[in-house]
């Protein structure tokens, strides 16, 4: 397979205004089946809005936007639901989508939650809404999964262990990843590319680049790059479904 066969969407210079504001601009990247992309950045940097533009959401950009595939998965940052309501799994996964069994429990199965699927909704822990949230966005198999704060709720072991379980997802489902974060320190070590915004692309490259990076460090402190680099040499171990560590 050529490079252009890997590629499912490619930004070149794209940017988005709104009511005479530059949301954010002069973005570039490409996202690659098997590879994930992350973004991260201080808070209103223009993350979510550079997801929107490669999901086609925001139609007047600028620059341009090429995207070769319409098998696209979308857990977003935030999602309205009525906790009162006797919802299952089972039922929120096919809420709007029409699944076959088959493809349910493989999704369920694929992120650590088949023995959640008749349980209410409104019963589970953090971690485990979001391992559903995955499933329900992987369940038809999407070439491409953008992931925006896909692990808000939960707490800094279970973090490790979505983060170690969405590598997982690119890797058997070969799926391009664009994921949003601002867990330094954990995400970066996982992905294969890292984009840095502060409303324009600050730096680029491999986590290591972006860590040592003086724009970087100045939007999240000397310390921010030190943690980064003691956990890529000391993350020997691999965190389960279950909560366990495992030495690799």
């Amino acid at each position: 397979m050529s490079l252009d066969q890997k590629i499912l969407v490619k930004l070149k210079d794209a940017g988005f205004r709104l009511n005479n504001k530059w949301l954010v601009k002069g973005v570039s990247l490409q996202i690659e089946k098997g590879k994930i992309v992350t973004l991260i950045g201080p808070n209103g940097s223009g993350k979510s809005t550079t997801a929107k533009i490669a999901l086609g959401i925001y139609k007047n950009i600028k620059g341009e936007v090429e995207k070769y595939t319409d098998k696209v998965g979308y857990v977003p940052q935030k999602i309205s639901i009525d906790w009162t309501l006797p919802l299952r799994v089972y039922d929120f996964m096919v809420l709007t989508e029409n699944l076959k069994e088959g493809s349910i429990n493989e999704a369920l199965s694929l992120t650590g939650v088949i023995h959640l699927k008749n349980k209410n909704l409104g019963d589970l822990s953090g971690g485990e809404f979001q391992r559903v949230l995955l499933a329900r966005a992987i369940s038809k198999k999407p070439d491409l999964l953008v992931l925006d704060e896909p692990v808000q709720g939960v707490d800094f072991t279970g973090e490790i262990a979505l983060y170690e379980l969405i590598k997982n997802i690119s890797e058997k489902l070969n799926c391009g990843i664009l994921l949003i974060s601002h867990d330094l320190h954990t995400v970066m070590s996982a992905t294969d590319h890292v984009v840095c915004l502060n409303g324009h692309v600050c730096c680029s490259g491999s986590p290591i680049d972006v860590a040592r990076n003086n724009e970087y460090k100045a939007l999240f402190g000397e310390q921010a790059s030190q943690i980064l680099t003691r956990y890529e040499h000391r993350h020997d171990h691999i965190h389960t479904n279950e909560g366990e560590i495992k030495k690799n």
